[in-house]
């Protein structure tokens, strides 16, 4: 097929390289534009773009699709179908409706639960025992259009939102390309109306551990923040990233450090610290961490 592709992150790029491999056409490839980042503040290039290049394909980055002129050039495009994951810009009714076959989002979520732009990282906060992809009918809501395909997958009982996308990732390419395979017979089937929830970008305010919590609910939070923003907390005045864990036996006041091996008490309960990353370093597993660091028995974060 002919295929628009329109994504940016890490987690659109295997689905981009998954399309190529495939045999499908790749018509052009859309991304956010590049943006300044690190010490020397250049535009860097988003991941997207950077692999669409190395594969030599045609690039466009608008700031917006909303003029006609965006419009029309999308459309003298011609695609069979356009292909979005993780653009970041809502597509106007011209847009939607320029390919033949219109447009199919992969979303990291089993529709309706967690629409909106952090899914993964709100299936872990929220405890949920599972999760997937779908492969998604376009439409002008966010999230709403007739689901073609899906997958579902547990959720590890240790498992990072890093973890988890990587894999969500490699799911979404195998599944959008049996999609595109399968598409003259798939029959599109309308999200339920029940157990709709909105999955809202992650706030950095969300990230300081509230050690009064049950341990439940901080090790959900350290995992679902995990790598970014990253939960942290204080330890000898000091902040510190938190990017692992495990639910742990032990009881004491709140915040207070019970072992030799990071466990940490709860409000409930406690939890074991097994990846953290002090400020301008590297994340270290939890025993390098404590060679450089000797965290007392008894000390409270």
């Amino acid at each position: 097929m002919r295929v628009i592709f329109m994504g940016t992150p890490d987690f659109s790029v295997p689905v981009l390289d998954a399309l190529v491999a495939a045999g499908h056409e790749i018509a052009a490839v859309y991304c956010q534009p590049p943006r300044p980042a690190g010490r020397g503040k250049k535009d860097r290039p988003t991941p997207v773009h950077a692999r669409a290049e190395a594969l030599g394909l045609t690039v466009r980055h608008p700031a917006s699709l909303k003029s006609a002129q965006e419009q029309d050039a999308f459309a003298a495009l011609k695609a069979d179908v356009a292909v979005v994951v993780a653009y970041g810009l809502l597509l106007p009714q011209p847009i939607l409706d320029a390919p033949l076959q219109g447009c199919l989002n992969i979303h990291a979520s089993l529709l309706p639960r967690w629409r909106g732009a952090a899914p993964i990282h709100r299936a872990i906060m929220a405890g949920d025992a599972q999760t997937g992809i779908c492969i998604m009918q376009m439409e002008a809501g966010l999230d709403t259009g007739p689901v073609l395909l899906q997958q579902a997958t547990d959720i590890g009982l240790q498992e990072t939102t890093a973890q988890l996308h990587d894999r969500l990732s490699q799911m979404g390419s195998d599944l959008i390309v049996a999609a595109l395979t399968r598409l003259p017979h798939l029959s599109p089937e309308l999200q339920p109306r029940d157990g709709v929830t909105y999955a809202s970008k992650i706030d950095k305010s969300e990230a300081r551990i509230d050690w009064t919590r049950t341990a439940t609910e901080v090790d959900r939070q350290i995992r679902g923040l995990s790598p970014f923003p990253g939960a942290w907390t204080e330890i000898d005045g000091q902040r510190v990233k938190l990017l692992a864990s495990c639910l742990a036996e032990g009881q004491g006041t709140t915040g207070e450090v019970l072992d030799d091996n990071l466990t940490v008490a709860c409000g409930e309960g406690a939890v074991r610290l097994l990846r953290l990353q002090r400020a301008g370093k590297g994340a270290q597993d939890a025993e390098e961490f404590l060679r450089g660091w000797n965290v007392a028995t008894g000390s409270r974060l």
